[in-house]
């Protein structure tokens, strides 16, 4: 169990879950982790268990949506599924991890520009080519891929003084509320009833009614309109 993984110290089975979970092992999913690990610590708390993500005891606020959030995801157990995860469409890579009820909050938060000390200079040439770019070669991808596991495994052991730590109080979030579903009369699909609008009476989900609605892709939260 991750649980286990992470009372043991055991980074490199972390890693491999990240892989699994993630897709690769990169220096932000371990980071995610690293800044998670320490949070939890500090605020002495654990892994979200069956009690925890149902009462959504303990909350993961999360200021970025790259890489960084899916090693929050990963170590924590608070997920956008389980309503314990919060994104704040900020582009900081930093996570407040707070207990609800006392709302007793612990921020970590990685700047990128210092960390870059770990990164060989090859690694940020090739992310440059890869990713920024779209234009690597499938050895630069190979290549990229085994820097982006070694560096990964010097983040996920930084030591604190890497990370800024904040102890802060966090104002009051609601539990998730249950909402009833609604039939669209136009596709005929179930739409939480906070998503549909009526038309002469008629139920409709925003889609169907022509209404916008947000999405958040690569670079946030955007407005998606009809």
């Amino acid at each position: 169990m991750i649980s286990e993984l992470i009372m043991d110290r055991d980074y490199d089975g972390l890693l491999e879950v990240a892989r699994d979970f993630h897709g690769h092992i990169c220096p932000y999913v371990a980071l995610g982790m690293r800044a998670s690990m320490i949070a939890m610590k500090e605020l002495g708390v654990g892994r979200l268990d069956f009690r925890a993500s149902v009462d959504e005891s303990i909350l993961a606020i999360v200021e970025t949506n790259n890489c960084f959030t899916d090693g929050v995801q990963i170590a924590t157990g608070c997920t956008f599924g389980n309503n314990s995860l919060i994104y704040l469409d900020l582009g900081k890579t930093a996570l407040t991890l707070v207990k609800r009820g006392t709302w007793e909050g612990v921020r970590v938060y990685a700047d990128g520009e210092e960390l870059r000390k770990y990164y060989p200079p090859e690694a940020e040439e090739l992310f440059d080519r890869v990713v920024k770019e779209r234009k690597g070669s499938e050895e630069d991808a190979k290549r990229l891929s085994l820097l982006w596991e070694e560096i990964g495994r010097k983040m996920i052991r930084l030591p604190e003084k890497e990370f800024k730590i904040e102890h802060i109080k966090v104002p009051p979030v609601e539990p998730a509320p249950i909402f009833d579903n609604i039939r669209c009369s136009k596709c005929g699909e179930l739409a939480m009833a906070t998503r549909v609008i009526y038309i002469s009476e008629k139920p409709f989900c925003l889609k169907c009614a022509g209404e916008k609605y947000y999405a958040l892709i690569g670079r946030g939260i955007v407005e998606v309109k009809p």
